[in-house]
């Protein structure tokens, strides 16, 4: 088969709403939120505006409450502030004619306790330990111990998730993208490596992905499936976060989340930001017993990402890092031209360097 670059082109109807292209900016993390109130703000709004040539947009993580930060100056969606930055940003991927969703997060047990209400153990489905390192802005620290959650507490957590929602459609999102990936608060649940409950959330496969569904159907009373979706990483060791068999918890659940007609799965392919093949995992089959798109994610070059729409092994491509470095990354797709390099050192935190200042092809700076 000719390799054909026109496939990451075209448009793609997405439930109801309409994609220019294939291509997604993938939720980046960048710890650029307002100090002291974690709200977006205006080079937040300029940054995102500055990739609306994206086919879609999901927004970097965004705690559903207090509780669920687990990273300094990252963005909330909880405080009437909050809400107002987001509008933001909104307004301004939508005044350059782009779509955006916003990815819901709850960490879990990746916190530090001076992210936490009342400096407050963080919450995990058990009380073992992430063994990580998170950012409290004089660097990076171990993630501080967490405790069990009590089976009473959840349906609250649940609840934040609704208001999260409802705050997301008052900010004029187009839709949402649950972050059920990369070892945070859903991922702990469904893995049998850090849920060693034996309440109703633990143990079985429909105990683990109970949680999942719980928040997706809340989710659901808010927002029409056509504008969820949600992001998982079968076999991504994030935050250490791994299952004895990932195939049969991973089946179960894409088969109940294709039940509820949800618009989207966004698949992390392997090792989150590592390699592809980390782990043998049936990513297609995935893919055929969804009904819906799927998000192909994880280290995906122009190349297989051609080959991977042209094989129809997914509907569309979702790129991080790529469009950190490169704000007009789909025109320099379509012309194959040369690609920025991200400024890792730049990635957490910090102002506009190595954020809203890299090049366009054809200026030495983007402006607004």
């Amino acid at each position: 088969m000719t390799r054909d670059a026109s496939i990451l082109f075209t448009p793609f109807q997405l439930g109801d709403l309409h994609l220019n292209n294939r291509l997604v900016m993938a939720p980046l993390t960048r710890n650029r939120a307002t100090k002291g109130t974690d709200a977006p703000n205006d080079l937040n709004a300029r940054y995102y505006r500055q990739r609306a040539t994206a086919g879609l947009i999901i927004t970097e993580a965004t705690q559903i409450s207090q509780q669920g930060q687990g990273y300094i100056w990252t963005p909330g969606i909880y405080t009437e502030a909050q809400v107002e930055g987001w509008t933001k940003v909104t307004e301004a991927v939508h005044g350059a004619a782009g779509k955006i969703f916003i990815q819901l997060w709850h960490v879990g047990r990746v916190s530090h306790v001076s992210l936490q209400p009342g400096g407050a153990p963080p919450v995990a489905p058990s009380a073992i330990p992430s063994q990580t390192k998170t950012f409290i802005g004089t660097g990076f620290a171990e993630t501080s111990e967490p405790r069990a959650l009590e089976t009473g507490e959840i349906s609250g957590i649940v609840t934040d998730y609704v208001r999260a929602a409802e705050n997301a459609k008052r900010a004029g999102f187009d839709g949402i993208e649950i972050h059920g990936a990369n070892g945070y608060l859903i991922d702990q649940f469904l893995k049998d490596g850090v849920n060693k409950r034996t309440d109703r959330y633990g143990q079985s496969i429909e105990n683990r992905a109970r949680f999942a569904l719980e928040v997706t159907d809340a989710i659901l009373t808010v927002w029409d499936k056509s504008r969820v979706g949600i992001r998982l990483s079968p076999v991504s060791p994030a935050n250490n976060a791994i299952d004895s068999n990932p195939a049969a918890i991973f089946s179960y659940l894409v088969a109940q989340l294709s039940a509820r007609k949800l618009a989207y799965i966004h698949v992390v392919e392997g090792a989150t930001g590592g390699p592809r093949d980390n782990v043998p995992f049936d990513f297609q089959a995935l893919r055929k017993a969804f009904a819906g798109a799927y998000i192909a994610n994880n280290n995906y070059t122009r190349d297989l990402a051609i080959d991977t729409l042209q094989n129809n092994h997914a509907d569309l491509i979702a790129f991080g890092k790529l469009f950190i470095a490169n704000p007009d990354l789909v025109e320099r797709l379509r012309r194959n031209a040369p690609l920025n390099t991200p400024k890792q050192d730049s990635f957490y935190g910090g102002g506009a360097e190595g954020y809203t200042d890299y090049p366009a092809l054809d200026e030495p700076a983007l402006s607004e």
